[in-house]
């Protein structure tokens, strides 16, 4: 809990300092805020312990057996749909879906009824879910060859940047945001320690070499694919 209250006193301070010095103004219900800054803390707190007790050794423990397994497709499937399942429950790809279709639907990009909404949402987030299952799958891949991240990543952004240029406009800012909002509290850990797993069992590849960039891939796919989907719809 000490080491929550300390990465959150940065925050807290720039909040107090732009209220009190530069808006001038007190803070409206100190109760409530209080409140909800030690909501924020403790479940932090128990966030991090989380992590640590369960989601990083599981996922490490699981990459270690599918590698002692040998058995490449099995490997390749549970890549795939630990990417899927886990982008599919994140949060905040939830919250940016929901409101990209209410835009839509008040841009006329599609009908104003609940279940054209609900349409566009769904898809949105099976593409990005799809896209990011893809992407870990590629990063494992990658892990087991030995190939160099940085020349997937920079053939994949020239994708990007020739995409940009053809996607509808309506599409490309949600695209940019899909890259970011799938790399979130359950992806992220899990994905991590499955990387960081995987090339600890692989004899030849390097954990702090080869074990990390599968976010990197995560982040990269569905701006390409959410950019596809918007050409398509």
């Amino acid at each position: 809990m000490l080491s929550s209250i300390r990465d959150l006193l940065p925050i807290v301070l720039v909040i107090l300092f732009f209220q009190f010095f530069v808006l001038q103004q007190p803070l409206p219900n100190i109760g409530q805020l209080l409140m909800g800054v030690l909501f924020v803390i403790i479940g932090l707190t128990f966030f991090i312990h989380g992590l640590e007790q369960g989601l990083f050794p599981i996922g490490e423990s699981m990459a270690n057996a599918f590698a002692r397994k040998g058995s490449v497709f099995w490997l390749i499937a549970f890549a795939f749909c630990l990417g899927f399942g886990t982008t599919v429950a994140e949060p905040a790809l939830i919250a940016v879906a929901a409101e990209a279709a209410n835009v839509a639907a008040n841009g006329n990009m599609i009908e104003s009824t609940d279940e054209a909404r609900l349409q566009y949402a769904t898809g949105l987030r099976l593409t990005v879910a799809l896209s990011v299952g893809i992407a870990i799958v590629i990063g494992v891949v990658r892990i087991l060859k030995g190939w160099p991240i940085q020349w997937i990543i920079i053939g994949g952004y020239v994708l990007v940047m020739i995409m940009t240029m053809f996607a509808p406009k309506e599409i490309i800012g949600i695209a940019y945001d899909s890259g970011g909002v799938t790399t979130s509290t359950i992806t992220v850990p899990l994905v991590t320690a499955l990387g960081v797993g995987l090339a600890s069992s692989i004899r030849g590849r390097n954990p702090m070499i080869d074990g990390f960039g599968l976010i990197a891939f995560a982040s990269l796919t569905p701006i390409i694919f959410v950019m596809a989907y918007g050409m398509i719809i």
